[in-house]
């Protein structure tokens, strides 16, 4: 039986009455939920009541809990919204979409120009399933501006597609579809610094920045 699959008896148990079907849930996910808290809002407290914010909105808005996506998707979807008003609050920022917060100015569609270019064995996305340079990645992907950070967490990591991941966000697909690029590029440069391969490492010169 597939996670799919096994996630749906449970969330049918639980909506039925059974809590130890919910806590079955949360034994499931609780790891990546803290994971995926840790990683947007940066500090160990706020994850920590983020993850235990996340599973009590679940528990309570259950019953509403249509099933047009995954039980996960979901749970990532409530997780992102609570660690964004730990952000906002931190920011002393209004609850307002995160569009509104991060948009770039009308008709800015930059991507950035590498610094620096070198050949890789593995893409980020790949790297970032690998224990052994996690500390790396992670210290890599706290550097990413947040509204970038935010779509390569859920679209490359969590796997999420990217309608889901306009929709948790608040942001159109093609917003999302820059973003992620942008992220892609500007960690895949970070990530260069450390493991690219030093013998064929390249560094554009001016000229190839007023050429674009």
């Amino acid at each position: 039986m597939t996670d799919t699959a096994v996630d749906g008896l449970l969330v049918h148990r639980a909506k039925a009455g059974e809590l130890a079907a919910f806590e079955e849930l949360v034994s499931r996910y609780e790891k990546r939920v803290y994971t995926l808290a840790r990683r947007i809002v940066g500090q160990e407290q706020d994850a920590e009541d983020v993850t235990q914010q996340a599973f009590l909105s679940a528990l309570e808005h259950l019953d509403g809990f249509r099933e047009e996506a995954s039980f996960y998707t979901w749970l990532m979807r409530i997780t992102t919204h609570a660690a964004l008003k730990v952000i906002r609050r931190r920011k002393g920022l209004p609850t307002v979409s995160l569009e509104e917060i991060t948009e770039p100015p009308e008709g800015y569609e930059g991507i950035p120009h590498p610094e620096i270019i070198a050949d890789w064995r593995q893409s980020p996305e790949e790297l970032v399933q690998r224990r052994e340079i996690q500390e790396l990645l992670d210290q890599a992907l706290a550097k990413l501006d947040e509204k970038h950070r935010l779509v390569f967490l859920l679209r490359d990591v969590e796997g999420m597609s990217v309608q889901e991941t306009a929709t948790t966000l608040g942001l159109s697909e093609a917003n999302v579809k820059v973003r992620l690029l942008r992220a892609r590029l500007q960690l895949r440069e970070l990530l260069t610094r450390e493991l690219g391969d030093v013998a064929r490492r390249l560094i554009p010169s001016p000229h190839s920045h007023r050429a674009r």
